[in-house]
Parts: structure tokens; sequence; C-alpha cells
């Protein structure tokens, strides 16, 4: 389960036992057992930011067993007071189906009362709502305009939404250069996503001049955090300059996360012995990996080591039926080789 936000609370200071400030150090330390005697202590009170942390406490069963339900029930007391944060994670509870039925209307409702209040993040949730048509009829236009509102506030995940909807051209005119913009505000808040998308508009040269350079400086960015496809792109750029080590060291830290494009494209080094020896058995174990993610190539190129015997004993008949994989998976390729084998009388 995504983590809810935490709010961290004003410090409130009651004639009587432990303050909310000692309550939320004591989560921070995670000395939940604390924390939670605390905030049980001040939620008698009806403090509502009391009664939020216990909702987030039993929704990530920090300190105890994780209970959705009560985690709800404490979020419900909490949102009913007007608690923007408690509104907007019974929204985000609905929305996944976290203890309770799955329920986009309920969700809806929810992240309104938030969004009402302008919380960013339920302004955010409420334009994936409207875009992916979740319960409602979608509405590329509302989707836009709650992105924007979220946007502006500086959320960096509706920054990257609203760049992906002036990109695709959703209800908008199609504007790169929006897009980009977009892109590079939700990118200076370290979003991986907008930074890898930044890269992939100069390598493509979405609405400026094509820059492989720039491309690879912003796709460092993305991996450095970790974004596979960025990880993949800078093995690309690497592979057009030749230098296979270098390709195949980004692919690898692609492949690791299990991406197939890298996994096929490594079996092709080996397979063609590119910045490593040639190895037709590590070929074919990459390719395995890609071809049992759905890669159809990869299917292609195993039934191209059965039918010559590359690195396994030559059968015919697992090459065939590769072949017949791809030729189904719509690629003509698999179908010419599946049909030179049969006029062959394989």
């Amino acid at each position: 389960m995504k983590k809810l936000i935490v709010s961290l609370g004003l410090a409130l200071t009651l004639s009587f036992g432990a303050t909310l400030d000692e309550g939320v150090k004591a989560f921070q330390k995670g000395d939940y057992k604390t924390a939670l005697s605390i905030f049980e202590d001040l939620s008698s009170t009806n403090n509502s930011e009391a009664q939020y942390y216990l909702g987030i406490i039993y929704a990530n069963g920090y300190g105890v067993k994780q209970d959705y339900l009560k985690a709800k029930e404490w979020l419900e007391k909490a949102a009913a007071q007007g608690h923007v944060e408690a509104q907007n994670d019974i929204g985000f509870t609905y929305r996944n189906g976290y203890g309770v039925k799955q329920d986009y209307i309920k969700a809806r409702e929810w992240f309104e009362k938030a969004a009402a209040q302008g919380y960013a993040e339920a302004q955010n949730h409420l334009g994936n709502i409207y875009g992916n048509g979740l319960g409602v009829k979608k509405d590329y236009l509302k989707s836009i305009e709650w992105y924007e509102k979220a946007a502006n506030q500086g959320h960096a995940n509706a920054q990257y939404n609203l760049g992906i909807e002036y990109f695709e051209g959703n209800a908008v005119k199609q504007n790169y250069l929006k897009a980009r913009e977009w892109f590079e505000k939700s990118a200076a808040q370290g979003n991986a996503n907008a930074q890898y998308n930044i890269g992939t508009i100069y390598y493509n040269g979405n609405g400026v001049k094509q820059d492989y350079l720039k491309a690879k400086e912003w796709w460092e960015k993305a991996a450095a955090q970790g974004h596979a496809d960025a990880q993949y792109g800078i093995g690309n750029i690497y592979d057009k300059i030749e230098n296979y080590k270098k390709a195949i060291e980004w692919w690898e830290k692609a492949a690791a996360q299990g991406h197939a494009y890298s996994q096929y494209n490594i079996g092709n080094m080996y397979y063609g012995g590119y910045g490593v020896k040639q190895n037709y058995k590590k070929a074919k174990e990459w390719w395995e990996k890609s071809a049992a993610q759905g890669h159809i190539s990869s299917n292609n190129n195993l039934g191209v080591l059965y039918q010559y015997g590359y690195g396994v004993k030559q059968n015919y008949k697992k090459a065939k039926d590769l072949y017949a994989k791809v030729c189904d998976g719509g690629d003509q390729v698999g179908c010419d080789n599946y049909k030179k084998l049969n006029q062959q009388g394989y």
C-alpha cells in the first residue's frame, strides 16, 4: 500500500498529559508504541490531528497489526472535523479498495471535500479520476482543470500530468513547448518521470532541435533515481556511437529491474559479440528473460538459435513453435520464418 501522507500539525498543548508535538516526535523516531498512546489520549478529546495520525498508524501497521477498517474509522473522525489530509486519504482508501470495496464515486466525493479546501493532492487525484473515467464519464477538460489547480500550487505529479495532457493533445491543442515547460517544473522537484520525458523530447526532437546530449543529461537525472526506461535510453545512446560496453552497462541496470527491451538488447550483444565475447548461451538466457515478458522479437531470436543449433541442440520443432508464437503476435518475420521451415519439410 502506498503510505498515506502524514501532515505535521501544530503542537497543541493540553493542560494534562503529553502534547501532540510529543506524539509526532515519537512517531517520526519510530517509537510507535509511545505515539499510539499519546494519540489515543488526545483523540479522546476529539483532537482531529491525533485521530488522523491513528488512521495513519493503523493503515500502515506501524507498531500495530495493519487494520484498514480501524484506519478508516479514525480518518473519518478527523475528516468529519474538516481535516483535509484525512478527507484525501479516505478518498485514497476508496479509490484503491483498502479494506473496503473499491468505489470511485465515494473516492471522488472525498477528494472533492479536500479539494474544496485547496488541497493539491486531492485536486491531482480528481484530475486522474476524470482523465481516466474512473466512476465518471472520461472528461479531459475537467481533468486538466483539476491538474491546473494542483500544478499551480507546485504539485509535482500534477505538473507532470498536465505535461502529459499537452504532449498528447487531450482536449487541448497538442503543444510540445507547454508540455516541456510543465515537465521542467515537475522535474525541478525531482520527478523522475518528468525528467525522463524531457529526455525523450530531446531524443525525438518533439518541438525542439534533436539533441542526444541533452537527452542523455535528462535521462541521467532520472536514471540516478532508478528509472529503468531512462537507463535503457542511455544505453541506446551509447549503442548509437558504438560504445557497446557502456551500452551494456546501462542496459544491465534496466534489465535488473525486469526491463524487457534491455534484456533483449543484451541478448543481441552476446549473439553478435558486440562489447562482449560472443556467447550464444548467454544470448539465449537474456532472450528467455525478455520472452517471458512477452517480447516478441526475443522469441524470434530464440527460434533462430534452435533452427541453426547456435548454443543449443538443433531442434526444428522448437524453432517452428517459437516462430508460430511470433507470427501469432503479429510479427511478419515470424510468419516468414515459419513458412520457410514448412517449405523445407520441417
